[in-house]
């Protein structure tokens, strides 16, 4: 009988034991040394994931975090990375991981960036690197078919926004989440039906190409109806539209650009460039926002035909060729003056 009974208290004991112990391991929080993430990729099985997460540092056991996942399969734990930056226990952790918070990687593109610039900001962000954006970008243009059966690129497309994006995102789902912004954006502006003149509609491309070239030349939303007036304005003359940015952009192509432009970067052969072409570029030189494309569906009524930098961040607009040399002389004084 007293062996009976000892028995009992042990198992008794070995109960309280557990439970004690279970209790611990699964409501004690863990606080993470410092910022910690933690990538759970689709697949991974509750082991797995009890792994990765103590191995990381972030709960105390991984038996514990696999018998309360046992007791409590009534959603599924989403894939994702997360962060651990503040105490949690394992039934916090296991509710942050049904509920899919996964971290989201912030990539601010700002009007007129590239899709060079662009690829460069989402490598930054974590998020892959700079080359991989860069093929979808230069080769994934069945998704804007519909409205630039002609693209080269994505280059125009990419809409200038800030994005949340999670590093289980593909590059092409990125690209994606930025073409259906501009699409968005352009449909709430009218640009899929606009109608310059009786019996004519410009394709969506060329107004991108013409908002990209605005949107180079000018950070004043103010300017650009008569930035983009200017360049209207030479193309029914068949005069040159002498943009610099498209010869940037040129050079940007061919892995070129130093980083400013010379004299001699005017004669750059090739079809962007807007000094030896007539006509807009084959494609858009940037990613122009909400502004530059209404300026480009909706320029000012004007005669002027050249514009120059005042060197006080706006510009000055010239009728005549006589009027500009002008403008362009009180420029470099001013230059100078400073």
């Amino acid at each position: 009988m007293l062996i009976v009974r000892k028995l009992i208290w042990l198992i008794l004991i070995g109960v309280v034991g557990a439970v004690g112990w279970l209790a611990w391991a699964l409501l004690t929080p863990v606080e993470p040394s410092s910022q910690t993430f933690v990538m759970l990729h689709p697949g991974y099985s509750t082991r797995r994931i009890a792994a990765e997460l103590e191995a990381a540092g972030v709960i105390r056991s991984k038996e514990a975090f696999i018998l309360w996942r046992y007791l409590h399969r009534s959603r599924s734990l989403k894939a994702g990375e997360y962060l651990f930056d503040k105490p949690a226990n394992i039934v916090d952790i296991q509710k942050r991981l049904r509920h899919g918070d996964v971290y989201f990687h912030t990539v601010v593109i700002p009007e007129g960036y590239t899709m060079f610039d662009i690829a460069r900001a989402i490598q930054d962000a974590g998020l892959g690197t700079a080359e991989d954006f860069l093929k979808v970008a230069q080769s994934d243009t069945a998704m804007i078919a519909d409205i630039d059966p002609e693209a080269h690129s994505l280059e125009g497309y990419l809409f200038p926004e800030t994005y949340e994006f999670s590093r289980l995102m593909t590059m092409h789902d990125m690209a994606a989440a930025m073409v259906k912004q501009f699409r968005q954006v352009a449909s709430q502006s009218g640009l899929f039906m606009v109608t310059w003149a009786p019996g004519e509609t410009h394709g969506v491309e060329r107004v991108v190409t013409m908002a990209s070239i605005v949107e180079k030349e000018t950070s004043v939303p103010d300017e650009r109806p008569r930035v983009a007036s200017v360049y209207y304005n030479r193309l029914v003359k068949h005069i040159a539209l002498d943009a610099d940015p498209s010869i940037i952009y040129a050079e940007l192509l061919a892995g070129t650009y130093q980083g400013a432009l010379h004299h001699a970067d005017m004669s750059f052969s090739s079809p962007y460039n807007t000094y030896r072409n007539a006509g807009l570029p084959p494609g858009p030189i940037c990613n122009p926002g909400r502004s530059s494309l209404e300026a480009a569906m909706g320029p000012a009524q004007t005669d002027f035909y050249y514009f120059v930098a005042d060197a006080q961040g706006h510009h000055r607009f010239a009728r005549t060729l006589q009027e500009h040399n002008k403008n362009v002389a009180a420029y470099r004084k001013a230059v100078r003056g400073h």
